[in-house]
């Protein structure tokens, strides 16, 4: 995802303009999120990352375009945060495998025996 300015984070009213919701509704989903976790600066001011951007927008997304229920939005949103591990691992493991078989496949040489 490209984010103006690709900051480290980004205050409520540029993550407000980026997902085209209200603050308010941000500061909500908030409250029903807990993987939204915006950092503290000393003045009391909320930071977001862009993994929370990314985040909002799935919530955005699942809320306004497929229609869930906060309920649902939540479980969609945690099955996918578990699906991506999930599928890195397998990535991971299948490139493993890959390099035992090339390792195995390889023949040893006979030649001088």
């Amino acid at each position: 995802m490209d984010l103006p300015g690709e900051k480290l984070y980004y205050k409520i009213g540029e993550v407000s303009r980026i997902v085209q919701v209200e603050p308010y509704v941000i500061r909500y989903w908030e409250t029903e999120f807990s993987s939204i976790r915006p950092i503290r600066t000393k003045g009391s001011h909320k930071l977001y990352s862009k993994n929370d951007i990314e985040k909002l927008l799935k919530i955005k997304d699942f809320l306004y375009n497929k229609k869930f229920t906060v309920k649902g939005a939540k479980k969609a949103l945690f099955t996918s945060q578990v699906g991506n591990k999930n599928t890195e691992l397998l990535n991971k493991t299948l490139e493993e495998l890959r390099a035992v078989k090339t390792i195995l496949s390889k023949k040893p040489d006979n030649s001088n025996g």
